[in-house]
């Protein structure tokens, strides 16, 4: 009987290891530990944008951290050089040349001193942001780019092909821009129904995927004008949903269930009818901010007005999306910010860097994975996508396709020099962007020659606008210097 006993034992202690080993599935990110930054090294004092817009609010890349501001008389945001910690000063320079209050802003993949944003105002507008940060508010965008009849709630720039921006307004259109021209090149102007909620490209950015307040998720191919895929009522509730591309083209939603309880799905774009994957979640009402890391195939769910980040990956095994873990902190997140992959420290296993928005500070939350030896660990890092563009704007236009050119992280990034963004608009006297249609997608570019010379022309105003500044800048502390001059020689007397 002892026996009997002892063998049973272990006949149960081996089932319940072995039902442990399918139940705690292996992964190498299960231990993936968040921390916040120490107070210091936070991003003080900022007037965080209190518009009713789910956007991130707070866009950063190895270079700036830039976050949308509450501005009086029209909108601004802030960009920071990353070291520039600690409080900022009020009157601290702002990018403010919109008229109406900013509700997106996105960096350029392929240089990180240009940036998009979209506005109240209607209008896009294009960025060059200086080397070295901010010394003077700046109002002037290199391009200002109308087309949208309502409010611009969405920018977001081209994967692979080089000053390719798409826009989406309140007007429920989709506008892709050449940055490069500052034309609108594509209209995508009867496929939403209602407003849209966001866009996504796929990882070569031959489709994008939308989420719309009419319930469905579609799946368009830009270039052909047409909708490749649809799902009605992906998720049934009536709060925003999100859907993003990941990197092997299945297309992943958060949404509410009829019950306002929140969801995440996972779909096959080529078959639609049932999601591969569905979650319950909570039953808060803050909107899913989803954000996806290709390399390692973790998804990060940031809700608004959350103080945690959960986070998902994705495998091609059953369940298919398979929880990781919560970040807790005790306040919540007005919005966030998610660096690249080129801007983390490889050497402290660093494998996702977050920069949550307050009410009136950012705090950078650094995510890394518990590893004992201190070299390079290829599993955490493989190659990624590099900021050089595979396609120009033209090429992308005309029907070719380029995955993301991939650089290794083995010994760090090391940022290469920007090019400056020149705009050639095509035909100066009538650039008015044109709703067109397929059969004009593509205008012939210009001469080599009228280019250079209006590229010229703009250097030379550029410059004489310049030294006029320092003229003004000289001649107002003359005044200065004369008036001091003075005041001390009636005290001297």
């Amino acid at each position: 009987m002892h026996l009997t006993g002892q063998v049973f034992l272990k006949l149960l202690f081996s089932f319940s290891a072995d039902t442990m080993r399918r139940v705690v599935r292996q992964s190498k990110f299960r231990h993936v530990f968040g921390q916040a930054v120490k107070n210091d090294q936070c991003y003080d004092d900022i007037r965080v944008s209190r518009v009713t817009w789910d956007s991130s609010f707070c866009v950063v890349n190895p270079k700036f951290v830039a976050i949308i501001i509450e501005a009086s008389g029209g909108g601004a945001f802030l960009v920071l050089p990353l070291h520039k910690t600690g409080r900022i000063d009020k009157s601290y320079p702002t990018v403010c040349g919109h008229t109406g209050p900013v509700l997106d802003i996105d960096w350029s993949p392929h240089n990180d001193q240009v940036i998009a944003s979209g506005s109240e105002d209607c209008t896009v507008m294009v960025w060059q942001i200086p080397e070295n940060g901010l010394t003077l508010s700046l109002t002037e965008p290199v391009v200002v780019l109308e087309g949208h009849s309502k409010r611009v709630g969405i920018v977001a720039w081209h994967p692979t092909a080089r000053n390719v921006l798409l826009s989406a307004g309140c007007d429920n259109i989709v506008i892709i821009w050449n940055v490069g021209t500052g034309e609108a090149l594509i209209n995508l102007d009867d496929m939403h129904l209602d407003m849209i909620y966001n866009v996504s490209w796929n990882r070569n950015g031959s489709l994008i995927c939308t989420a719309s307040k009419d319930k469905k998720v579609r799946v368009i191919d830009p270039r052909k004008q047409e909708i490749v895929a649809e799902k009605e009522r992906a998720h049934e509730g009536a709060r925003p949903m999100r859907a993003i591309f990941l990197s092997d083209g299945n297309v992943f939603t958060t949404g509410f269930s009829r019950m306002s309880e929140r969801q995440l799905a996972l779909w096959n774009p080529k078959n639609m009818d049932e999601p591969i994957a569905l979650h319950e979640m909570d039953t808060s009402n803050g909107v899913l901010l989803p954000f996806y890391d290709p390399d390692t195939n973790i998804i990060y769910l940031c809700g608004k007005g959350d103080s945690s980040i959960r986070y998902f990956e994705i495998t091609d095994e059953s369940p298919y999306v398979h929880y990781l873990n919560t970040f807790s902190s005790k306040e919540p997140q007005r919005g966030m910010g998610f660096m690249p992959k080129r801007g983390l420290d490889v050497n402290k296993c660093e494998i996702a860097r977050f920069f949550k928005l307050h009410e009136r500070k950012c705090e950078p939350i650094i995510m890394t994975v518990p590893r004992k030896s201190d070299l390079f660990q290829d599993d955490l890092y493989p190659d990624t996508a590099g900021p050089e563009a595979a396609l120009e704007a033209e090429e992308w236009f005309e029907g070719k396709n380029a995955d993301p050119i991939l650089i290794s992280l083995k010994h760090g990034y090391i940022p290469g020099k920007n090019r400056d963004l020149k705009v050639v608009k095509k035909n100066i006297l009538d650039n008015k962007p044109a709703a067109n249609k397929k059969s004009d997608l593509i205008n012939t570019p210009k001469k080599a020659a009228d280019t250079s010379n209006i590229q010229n022309e703009a250097k030379l105003d550029e410059i004489l606008k310049e030294l006029k500044s320092i003229k003004d800048t000289i001649s107002n502390q003359d005044e200065r210097i004369s008036k001091l001059e003075q005041q001390m020689a009636k005290m001297t007397v």
